[in-house]
């Protein structure tokens, strides 16, 4: 509905008078066969005859007025029904052409759109239909060509031109008072529903609509105890600050954030998530400090020109693969304050080597006898693959290796794609049986010092 224009954006200028100059079709085909006739009236007539259609019995049994006149003409139309379905009992309610899309014109400059059915009356009709009363489905009906005909219906056609206009203004009226009343449904103080339309990977967001992967990473206690304890220990530096969450999810760190004093907390989330993150928001009576906005952190619009501080748990697989950290530099670049910071605001990502035959074994290995066939071919698809582990402490046989340090506040995206060269040194005699790699985030700039491994 945001593609309506505004009622204010109507230019008064710009109405029917600037299609004077068009050219009116004054032919139009009959409702239901190919017969073509210079009038409305002739059409109905000719309806009325050979296809036993009355429009004066249609309009009042189903009780027609302008605009459920349109729908009709445009619903016959387009779905094209027998005559016979109009002497059927329709309930009011539930008339096939009340649909708002039957208010768009089949065809161009259809006479039968701006024919006057609520002036029609009784003894306008019984005179017409006489007259015509014995013609058969051959008939040929002379054109009127008569100037005074012409000029009189090209008025009644003006006539039915401005009073559709004003229905389409009290329509566009009634669409804007619909739009807002949606709006006011999901906008409160507390919570605002903000859906932009883009390009998005849907998969992508969809993954996190599913409440098993976020009970997953709030059952990871590292990683949500990290987070907390950096909030709860440093509540000064949130105290009266206006605070972002990029990628929220369930809105766990929004409510650490206005626990340890915010003054404002702005969750963004595109995935459905975010509908259940309102309920819990709520739940805990938090409404009237977290704020939380559906949609793509680069296409939605904040209630305030700069934030304080943002906090994100963006990371991804190894740190960057599917993170959110491009996400994160858009909302520094374009909200955060001067003096502002974002947390966590240091990353490393490290390398190590390992000796794990157990597990070697399980993934490479077994494929050397499966059932008493040789499958070697299988493993070279193994190595190839990177996969996520629990890495016992016994099994590293190196010195760690950084190769990459992330400082949050200063990085662009452009130092995101890089090469590194590094050096692993072996501590004790093993089969190196594989390279781990992994990452630390660290909160550490004006506060206690917190680390996450």
């Amino acid at each position: 509905m945001d593609d309506l224009p505004d009622l204010d954006d109507i230019d008064e200028d710009n109405t029917w008078d600037d299609f004077e100059d068009e050219p009116m079709n004054l032919e139009s085909p009959c409702l239901f066969c190919s017969r073509i006739f210079p009038s409305a009236e002739q059409v109905l007539q000719h309806c009325n005859v050979v296809h036993s259609f009355d429009i004066l019995a249609v309009q009042k049994k189903y009780d027609l007025d302008c605009i459920s006149y349109i729908k009709m003409i445009n619903f016959i139309r387009l779905q094209k029904p027998e005559p016979v379905k109009f002497q059927e009992n329709y309930p009011i309610g539930q008339l096939p052409w009340t649909a708002d899309e039957f208010m768009k014109p089949v065809l161009d400059n259809d006479l039968m759109l701006v024919y006057d059915i609520e002036s029609m009356t009784i003894e306008c009709m019984t005179t017409e239909s006489n007259t015509y009363g014995s013609v058969n489905d051959d008939i040929n009906i002379d054109k009127m060509d008569s100037s005074s005909s012409l000029l009189q219906r090209l008025k009644h056609a003006e006539h039915r031109a401005a009073r559709a206009e004003e229905a389409l203004v009290q329509a566009l009226q009634d669409l804007n008072l619909a739009r807002s009343t949606t709006k006011n449904l999901f906008e409160t103080k507390d919570v605002q529903l903000n859906v932009e339309n883009g390009e998005e990977d849907q998969s992508y967001f969809d993954s996190y609509a599913h409440f098993g992967i976020h009970q997953e990473m709030l059952q990871d206690k590292v990683r949500t105890e990290s987070y907390r304890d950096f909030i709860y220990d440093n509540q000064h530096i949130f105290k009266g600050k206006v605070v972002l969450d990029v990628g929220c999810g369930t809105g766990i760190l929004s409510m650490f954030a206005a626990k340890a004093g915010a003054k404002q907390v702005i969750g963004i989330d595109q995935s459905e998530i975010i509908y259940n993150a309102m309920d819990i928001v709520r739940e805990n009576g938090l409404e009237n400090v977290v704020m939380l906005i559906k949609g793509k952190m680069e296409e939605v619009k904040l209630p305030v020109k700069q934030v304080d501080i943002i906090i994100s748990e963006w990371m991804g697989y190894f740190l960057l693969f599917e993170s959110m950290l491009d996400s994160v530099l858009f909302a520094r670049d374009k909200y955060l304050h001067p003096d502002g910071t974002v947390y966590p605001d240091l990353c490393t990502l490290s390398l190590v080597a390992i000796d794990d035959q157990r597990n070697h074994d399980s993934k490479v290995d077994f494929w050397n006898n499966v059932y008493g066939f040789k499958m070697t071919c299988m493993k070279s698809c193994v190595l190839e693959e990177s996969s996520v582990e629990y890495v016992k402490k016994d099994t590293v046989i190196s010195t760690p290796c950084m190769v990459k340090c992330v400082d949050i506040c200063s990085i662009h995206v452009k130092d995101l794609d890089f090469t590194s060269s590094f050096k692993l040194e072996i501590q004790r005699d093993s089969n190196c049986t594989g390279i781990v790699g992994y990452f630390d985030v660290i909160f550490e700039k004006h506060c206690k010092k917190t680390e996450m491994s």
